[in-house]
């Protein structure tokens, strides 16, 4: 429960608000004067100090020196008579809002909510170090490596903030769990959450899913459709693989960040938009901005805090886990009791992973549908050690698939197996494949509904 101090010398005032702030879910401590209210803090710290300006022993922007080197306090003044000057000195000195008199209770209700939403995220994330700390777990994210580590710690530092984040990671990485947990853990986590991977649509229609369009604004627009920033409203867009969306695109996108108005297609006024937005993208974004793929302005509007995902080849220990997971989820799903024994965790441990957390998933899964009771080397479609000394998936020269494996598995092997020999690089993997980028995309994308 979030706790609140109320320090004024109107009695009647005091009280009067105080019904409100206990109404709100809020514990509350009252005081009269300054030297009460040093009093109560020294007993415990509120998240929320609402203190009139003018009290009999000083003023309330005497008690900020209360607060230092205590966790974050939202202070609020509280005065009968602001003016712009009394304001701005007042925030310089530290303080967080002001109210006037008589006071108004959309406006306390509203922050009262504000605080209590902090408090619920502040608690659920230190919920969620210690699930990591005992299990490996961060909300949806899977590992405790020191690299994945380093991952949660960022998370939990910008989800509570309004900041855009830039996520860049190799394919099957698990960007897109990394927006998810951003916005679970953030103030909109009540509002929807909405991804679009830039390079699954085509370019004639990508301006209208993002924007939307009017009934009649071009051929087939038979009725008017909402864009993927009026579905986001209040919430979190996603906008994976971002340096396949078209140049001109792109110059549209910095616009709406920047005004925070969005026109759909053949539209005649601006639709208002709050939206916060995750980014991402399988390639090094500077050197996307190098090669034409990515505006460097929008770089710098997406990337105010970054976040490098590391691949499951750098995650020691973490392959175990994410596969001893999987293998729960199946079981529970199915109502058996397969697992895995000792030599198929070794080679699952030996694997380079080129498809990432993505192709861990499909593989186990395969592998559970291939075993009876305990899941072996055979029922494992990854090469062991080359007898021959040469190299075998690991070096990327070649890639073994057992007798018995589907058409439909084999494809999938191999075209996760180019994907990663290719460093995640999607163009230059479909021309080796011989398949378009777009069929590329189809592809993965299907693989990804698979798990």
């Amino acid at each position: 429960m979030p706790h609140a101090l109320l320090v004024d010398d109107d009695v009647a005032f005091r009280e009067a608000l105080a019904e409100v702030v206990r109404q709100e879910g809020f514990s509350l401590e009252t005081a009269g004067s300054l030297a009460e209210a040093r009093a109560v803090v020294g007993a415990r710290v509120p998240d929320l100090a609402l203190v009139d300006v003018s009290l009999p022993d000083g003023t309330g922007v005497d008690l900020l020196p209360v607060f230092e080197g205590a966790p974050a306090v939202d202070f609020v003044l509280i005065t009968g008579n602001a003016t712009v000057e009394s304001v701005i000195t007042a925030l310089r000195l530290g303080v967080t809002d002001y109210l006037t008199k008589p006071v108004d209770l959309q406006r306390i209700r509203a922050m009262l909510l504000n605080v209590a939403r902090r408090q619920e995220l502040h608690d659920e994330i230190a919920s969620l170090r210690s699930e990591l700390r005992e299990l490996g777990r961060f909300g949806p994210l899977i590992g405790r490596s020191p690299a994945m580590a380093a991952v949660y710690d960022l998370i939990a530092r910008v989800a509570p903030t309004t900041a855009s984040v830039f996520v860049q990671g190799e394919s099957g990485t698990g960007k897109e769990l990394v927006a998810q947990t951003v916005h679970e853990l953030s103030r909109r986590r009540r509002q929807p959450f909405v991804a679009l991977n830039c390079g699954a649509v085509s370019p004639q229609l990508i301006e209208s899913e993002i924007f939307g369009h009017e009934r009649g604004s071009f051929t087939g627009a038979d009725r008017a459709h909402k864009g993927y920033f009026e579905r986001a409203s209040g919430g979190t867009l996603f906008l994976d693989e971002l340096t396949e969306m078209p140049l001109e695109l792109q110059v549209k996108l910095l616009r709406v960040l920047e005004t925070g108005t969005v026109m759909r297609i053949g539209g005649e006024k601006e639709l208002a938009i709050d939206v916060r937005i995750v980014a991402a993208t399988n390639r090094d974004p500077e050197e996307a901005v190098a090669a034409g793929k990515l505006r460097q302005d929008l770089l710098y509007r997406l990337s105010v805090f970054p976040i490098a995902l590391p691949p499951l080849r750098e995650r020691r220990g973490d392959v175990e886990i994410l596969a001893e997971a999987r293998l729960a989820e199946l079981n529970a799903s199915e109502g058996t009791s397969k697992r895995f024994s000792a030599a198929a965790m070794e080679r699952l441990a030996a694997h380079p992973w080129p498809g990432n957390v993505r192709e861990l998933r499909n593989l186990v899964q395969r592998a559970f549908i291939l075993a009876d009771r305990e899941i072996d080397v055979a029922a494992l479609p990854v090469p062991g050690p080359d007898p021959g000394g040469g190299g075998g998936m690991a070096d990327g020269a070649r890639l073994e698939i057992e007798i018995g494996a589907s058409v439909d598995q084999v494809e999938q092997r191999l075209i996760l197996a180019t994907l990663g020999s290719c460093d995640g690089n999607k163009e230059r993997a479909a021309s080796l494949l011989g398949i378009s980028l777009k069929t590329l995309y189809n592809k993965l994308n299907k693989y990804k509904n698979l798990t």
